[in-house]
């Protein structure tokens, strides 16, 4: 017997509000549409009328579990939040863009189910700035706190 993971599937409540939030604000691609069930390019599904699906109590579908979340890279964080900051319906973010020890700016906000979800700058880009700003690949590697062998790549890379 093989079984084999496919997506993780979160429960929405209006899908046709989901696809344009992550279509539109995320750039996700719809692999398949089956109406309630879509699945995105980004490996993760929705559905729609989650209850029924699985049996559960409509009042047993909780918003905001807030033991989860949905993690996107970006190459410009500033972009990202200009395009948040130009999207037309309200999004509640969780907090502000903020940079951690390890030196990635990320911020987190809320789908419009109440689903956390997390956008970082993508580790190469953090490597890049660490780079530019005169650390070399040790220091970056211990700041980033990333092994030595990924720095040196994203560095060598860089130089092409």
């Amino acid at each position: 017997m093989h079984i084999e993971f496919q997506a993780p599937l979160i429960a929405v409540q209006d899908v046709e509000r989901s696809k344009r939030f992550y279509c539109g604000l995320f750039g996700q691609r719809i692999v398949s549409d089956f109406g309630e069930n879509v699945t995105f390019s980004g490996g993760f599904a929705i559905q729609e009328k989650f209850a029924w699906l699985t049996g559960l109590a409509e009042d047993s579908v909780r918003s905001r579990p807030h033991n989860m979340e949905l993690y996107f890279e970006t190459d410009d964080l500033d972009a990202f939040m200009q395009r948040l900051g130009e999207w037309p319906e309200h999004v509640e973010l969780l907090h502000a863009p903020r940079k951690y020890d390890w030196q990635q700016c990320v911020v987190r906000l809320y789908d419009p189910d109440g689903h956390i979800i997390e956008v970082g700058e993508a580790m190469e880009v953090v490597i890049r700035r660490c780079l530019a700003e005169g650390h070399t690949a040790e220091e970056t590697a211990a700041l980033t706190q990333h092994p030595l062998e990924l720095v040196l790549r994203v560095r060598d890379e860089a130089a092409k």
